[in-house]
């Protein structure tokens, strides 16, 4: 087996800081996307809401189906949790909304956004890098995200599921937690920096889909 990046032996910083260093810059640039700055700040309407939910529908759809494949495997696995499992609760968002995603098509953006997920089957260390920025940015900037939605456009509990984790009872601590599993994944060299590479590649994918919902008419 290939050491770990966090090897005590291995010098440099731990997998989690290379994840939080390579991406800031690109983590800004999709915040301040001009759909969501848009949407946070109260300039839309709950329907633009729910055309960000069945996008984020056909995501989970795939990041999850390919959770699944890989969840024995030692890296994935290590990450692969069933309390962070989103798809159940996105899709009764919408059908809350009396909208069903499968009556939808995902937007250009969205089903390369899908594609890069699917592509990871066979690299571990890839899918990582989604699981990461999808999972990693519920559990704290969807926080945010909810809170907005309540209070910008009176979305009620029914439709904000998506950000309710019932099974973490401290949300900061699971995130501790989840840093320091990627901290002992048994990747080389090589696969971190797969792995960093496609976390920056995932939120450049965020950011177009943001863009495409900028552009697009209504579901």
């Amino acid at each position: 087996m290939s050491a770990s990046i966090s090897d005590p032996g291995t010098p440099g910083p731990s997998i989690s800081d290379r994840l939080r260093e390579a991406t800031a810059a690109a983590h800004r640039s999709a915040e301040h996307a001009p759909f969501i700055d848009d949407l946070m700040s109260g300039r839309l309407d709950s329907g633009e809401y729910q055309r960000l939910a069945v996008q984020l529908y056909f995501v989970y759809e795939a990041l999850e189906t390919v959770g699944d494949h890989l969840a024995d495997d030692p890296v994935a696995g290590a990450v692969i949790d069933d309390k962070l499992r989103r798809l159940p609760r996105l899709g009764a968002d919408l059908a809350s909304f009396g909208v069903d995603p499968a009556s939808s098509e995902p937007l250009p953006a969205v089903a390369r956004y899908v594609e890069a997920i699917e592509a990871t089957r066979d690299d571990p260390a890839r899918f990582v890098a989604h699981h990461y920025t999808r999972y990693l940015g519920d559990l704290s900037g969807g926080q945010v995200v909810a809170h907005r939605m309540r209070e910008h456009y009176g979305v009620d509990a029914s439709g904000l599921s998506f950000y309710t984790f019932d099974g973490i009872e401290k949300l900061k601590r699971y995130k501790d937690a989840y840093r320091s599993r990627l901290d002992a994944l048994p990747l080389d060299a090589a696969a971190v920096e797969r792995l960093v590479d496609e976390a920056i590649a995932a939120f450049g994918h965020n950011q177009a889909v943001f863009g495409d919902l900028d552009s697009a008419g209504a579901i």
